[in-house]
């Protein structure tokens, strides 16, 4: 029986069991098996050598965003309306059949926008070179999930479980959970509150179905069983996601409202260019991108080309920006002058831990070199000399 057949029957078998107190620690232990289960499926065949088929491209700017939907709900045509890049745009299913970017200049930046091809119900398993297309998209910042608004609800749905199925989780933080192997000692379980999903018996039974018997957990919040699940994986990745209905200009005003109003949607229309421009504040804004300017000492700052920094990519810090511009220049520098919303006065100094927010205006003061290994004054501190006397080159002998 293969992978995907045992994930069925476990389905199936989860389908059929009654959700109560005695049968949680059973559909517990299923849900461990699933997640196992499709690890496994993720990972490449054992026989297999070098890179699989695939259609990635190369990082460009400073972000990358992923459009993700059904075949014919408008990526294609968002794609030409938002970067200029032609993507070709049919009356018929799956006209994408590759990766193809583009560029979005928005802000004094460069953001990549990536239009891939449609997955359908089953993407998961491999379904359409579904496993291509959300590979891709885990390796973006934000995800674009374009949804057509005459469609029925059901179709945003699946697209959401398809790429849960893969371990993307959309618009979640990671867990409150601590969670560490050990090589003895058994399981210690502790909590810093009451928990109402899971008990120490049923997280005794997850952890012996991953065969492992010595580790420490620590719950700081009210987790269930598949945040549990998500911590031992290890290998989830929380993203943003931003819900785009595109083709409103088919539907009804009311439906149009409704849909505007569910959080982190927005509403579209590439045929009549309605809302493009509230779609690329929103992305923005869910992006979290900080531009810094620079300021040379004694000059007026650079308002062309600014520093961009993102909490995703690196942080915001004096640290990070320092970074940005060069590995060594963090331990020259003595202190920094911060000009923006994140000093409490122009110009504030401030140290390498400072965040910076949009906008701010930075100047690096370094410290300065001294001469000669750090002598001060007038006179050396140390000589050149060596230290032993056997070391020191000898005089000549005086002529008599």
């Amino acid at each position: 029986m293969g992978i995907i057949e045992r994930i069925k029957e476990i389905e199936a078998e989860m389908a059929r069991t009654q959700k109560n107190k005695a049968t949680e620690y059973h559909l517990g232990q299923l849900k461990a098996k699933i997640a196992k289960l499709r690890t496994q499926l993720l990972e490449p065949p054992k026989g297999s050598s070098g890179a699989g088929e695939g259609f990635e491209v190369t990082k460009y700017g400073h972000g990358r965003v992923a459009l993700i939907g059904f075949p014919s709900v408008g990526k294609s045509t968002l794609l030409t309306m938002l970067t200029g890049t032609h993507s070709e745009a049919a009356s018929y299913e799956f006209t994408t059949l590759t990766c193809i970017p583009g560029i979005i200049h928005y802000n004094d930046t460069k953001i990549q926008l990536l239009d891939l091809p449609g997955i359908i119900e089953g993407a998961s398993e491999g379904k359409g070179r579904g496993r291509q297309v959300i590979a891709v998209s885990k390796s973006s910042d934000i995800v674009l999930m374009v949804l057509d608004a005459s469609k029925s609800e059901g179709h945003r749905q699946i697209l959401t479980r398809e790429l849960e199925a893969v371990g993307l989780r959309l618009n979640k933080r990671p867990p409150q959970i601590y969670f560490k192997k050990k090589k003895t000692g058994g399981i210690s379980f502790n909590s810093t509150l009451h928990l109402t999903h899971i008990d120490e018996k049923l997280c005794y039974q997850i952890l012996h179905e991953y065969k492992i018997h010595n580790a420490e957990v620590l719950f700081r919040e009210d987790a269930t069983v598949d945040d549990l699940i998500d911590v031992i994986e290890g290998n989830r990745k929380y993203m943003k996601c931003i819900y785009v209905y595109n083709k409103i200009d088919v539907v009804g005003i009311d439906d149009v409202d409704r849909l505007a109003r569910r959080p982190n949607s927005i509403v579209i229309s590439c045929n009549l260019k309605l809302n493009l421009d509230r779609l690329l504040a929103k992305m923005w804004e869910a992006m979290g991108l900080v531009r810094v300017y620079t300021k040379p000492q004694g000059q007026q700052p650079d308002f062309a080309e600014p520093v961009v920094l993102s909490a995703d990519r690196g942080g915001c810090t004096v640290e990070d920006f320092c970074n940005h511009i060069h590995r060594s220049l963090v331990k020259d520098v003595k202190y920094v002058l911060v000009w923006g919303t994140s000093a409490r006065h122009y110009p504030q100094h401030c140290g390498l831990s400072h965040p910076l927010h949009d906008e701010d205006v930075v100047q690096i003061v370094k410290k300065k070199e001294r001469e000669d290994g750090g002598g001060r004054g007038r006179f050396k501190s140390h000589s050149n000399a060596p230290v032993r006397i056997s070391d020191r080159e000898k005089k000549a002998p005086l002529k008599t």
